[in-house]
Parts: C-alpha cells; sequence; structure tokens
C-alpha cells in the first residue's frame, strides 16, 4: 500500500491509475519558487521514486504559469538557509537547488513536464529534468538568469546542452532572451506543441500503461547519461539491462499478452 504523500506547502501531488499529477502550486505568485518549494519538489520526487506501482508522473503548475522563476525577493530575505541550500550533500553531489531538478531525473519512470504562461529561470531547469516537455505555443519560455547577472545553477548548464546542444544551450544562457512555447520547439527545447498540454502529457502517460515498467525503467538508465559516457560503457550497460529484462515476470506478461491480443496486468516494477 502507498503511504501517503509528503507534506508540502507549494507542490500538491495525487495519484491515480498509476499516473502522479504533479502541481506547483503557489497560483497568486506565478509559481514563483521559493526555498520551501524547492524543498517540497525534492520529497515530492523521492517519496514517488520510492512507489514501484507508479507508472509516469506529470507535472504542471496550477493558474496562469507553469512558474516565473525563483522568488529572488523572497528568498533573499532568508541569507542564512540560502548559504545552507548551496552546499552540496557529498553522497548525491548536489545542493538544494540542484536536487530539486535533478530529483526528477533520478525517477525510474517516465516525467513530462506541461508548460503553460510563464516558465523563466529555475522553471526551466526544471522543465529540463523532465524526460519530455509538451507546452503551449504561446508559453513564455527564457533562461533568465542571465538578466540578473547569473548563470542557471539548478542543473540546467548539463540539462540545457543535452536537450538542445552547445551553441543554442549558449546563445539562450548568454541572451537571456524570451521565446514562445513554437520557437522553443523549433529550437529542440519543447518536445510537442499542445493547446492542452495537461491533456495531452496525460494521455501520453496513459498510453504507456501497455508498456512493460521495467523496460520503461531501463531506457530510462539507458538513456539517461548516454551522451556523457563512453560507446564502451553504454554497450556493456546495454547487456546487463537486457539480459535482466529477459528475465523479468513482467517480460512474459507482456509476451503473452501480445501473443494472445490480450491486455497485461502488469506487476510493480522490479526496482
Amino acid at each position: 500500500m502507498q503511504q501517503a504523500a509528503p507534506a508540502t506547502k507549494h507542490v500538491s501531488t495525487r495519484v491515480e491509475n498509476g499516473i502522479a499529477h504533479v502541481r506547483l502550486d503557489r497560483p497568486d505568485k506565478l509559481n514563483a519558487l521559493t526555498l520551501d518549494t524547492l524543498d517540497d519538489l525534492i520529497r515530492t520526487a523521492r517519496w514517488l521514486r520510492r512507489d514501484r506501482t507508479l507508472r509516469a508522473v506529470v507535472i504542471a503548475g496550477e493558474g496562469e504559469s507553469f512558474t516565473s522563476g525563483l522568488d529572488i525577493a523572497g528568498v533573499l530575505r532568508t541569507p542564512g538557509r540560502i548559504v545552507r541550500a548551496f552546499v552540496p550533500v557529498p553522497w548525491r553531489g548536489t545542493n538544494t537547488f540542484q536536487e530539486a531538478c535533478w530529483a526528477w531525473r533520478r525517477i525510474p519512470v517516465p516525467v513530462i513536464a506541461a508548460v503553460h504562461g510563464h516558465c523563466y529561470g529555475g522553471g526551466v531547469q526544471i522543465a529540463l529534468a523532465a524526460d519530455l516537455r509538451f507546452a503551449t505555443p504561446g508559453s513564455k519560455w527564457s533562461v533568465l538568469e542571465g538578466k540578473w547577472g547569473i548563470i542557471p545553477d539548478m542543473t540546467g548548464i548539463r540539462s540545457l546542452t543535452e536537450v538542445v546542444g552547445i551553441d543554442v544551450a549558449k546563445r539562450l544562457t548568454m541572451t537571456a532572451e524570451r521565446i514562445s512555447g513554437t520557437e522553443a520547439q523549433r529550437l529542440g527545447l519543447v518536445t510537442e506543441l499542445h493547446e492542452d498540454p495537461v491533456r495531452a502529457a496525460t494521455d501520453f502517460a496513459e498510453s504507456l500503461l501497455s508498456r512493460s515498467p521495467d523496460a520503461i525503467a531501463a531506457a530510462k538508465r539507458l538513456l539517461n547519461g548516454a551522451l556523457t559516457r563512453s560507446a564502451r560503457r553504454t554497450f556493456a550497460r546495454e547487456r546487463r539491462e537486457q539480459l535482466r529484462l529477459l528475465r523479468l515476470p513482467n517480460t512474459g506478461l507482456l509476451r503473452r499478452a501480445v501473443q494472445t491480443k490480450s491486455t497485461p496486468e502488469f506487476r510493480p516494477r522490479a526496482r
């Protein structure tokens, strides 16, 4: 039985049919990110990671925006807490700002960001932590840190380079220009455009329910970091994952379902 969701202040979560619906929930402030929000994101991601019945995550924003980015004025009111948030945890290699994004990369199921309205600064970095980004054509994107004379420091440098390539990453980071969802898709920042990205993301998540959760988890593990590993290491990991999948019950269940043209009833994910 799944444990109750962690107590959070600015992030809400409900899980239905194996799909977690996560919402940045500070609509009166355009979901501007506070240190409490970052802590909430970390707690929520860790809680979801432990649920082996989970099949997908859809993360979006309540109200008029995904998020307008870091609430700088609010965060600066607690300088001591900022200092503590900057200190990385040695065994993870991330600090609070970074883990608020990277924790979603650690979840072994597809994470889809559904973006509307503003997606600025830290919001871009949260969206980049998702596996896919569905957005409205009129959504507004900006690696806004450059406007304030700083750089993305919530894992955005790594994720942005992976998603759009180093030249586009440099352009967006150095200029802090604001672009539409349509332009963001052209640059590769957005995966798909939809008038209702939450509905589209949920439909996509539901389409994965007929696929083996173990195979999806293995694919995410392999593809995350594939660009930074050597080819030899990737080939070795492919072999290990495949041999393991061939022995798992869910692989056999799916094979029999395909042969009998029936709907598989999968067991919880192995890991």
